[in-house]
């Protein structure tokens, strides 16, 4: 991964997402970091915004990668301080969009 690669790969992340291994792979995401951040994750049935959806059907369970997790990870690799970038954002989707006007700072 070079740094154009990564902060193109930043700007796909949205924050709300679970990338399948598949998907990251095709998205030239290193198979190191697949398998450091890749996690079962369970719906939330308490609000929608908690709950797993593929092709449209609610799921309890799928195993991929938080692209919000993907997003610290591609900050750390550009240098950005996502910690201090996000530290003002209350959701997910905040907290991507913050680390990703960081890259003008690059």
């Amino acid at each position: 991964m070079d740094p154009i690669s990564a902060q193109m790969l930043l700007l796909k992340c949205r924050g709300d997402e679970i990338w399948d291994e598949d998907t990251c792979r095709a998205a030239r995401i290193p198979q190191a970091w697949i398998e450091e951040m890749k996690d079962r994750f369970e719906s939330g049935f308490d609000s929608d915004r908690n709950s797993i959806y593929v092709d449209g059907q609610l799921v309890n369970q799928y195993e991929g990668v938080s692209d919000l997790h993907l997003a610290y990870k591609l900050a750390e690799y550009l240098g950005i301080d996502w910690q201090r970038a996000t530290s003002h954002a209350i959701s997910r989707t905040a907290q991507v969009d913050a680390i990703k006007a960081e890259i003008d700072e690059l």
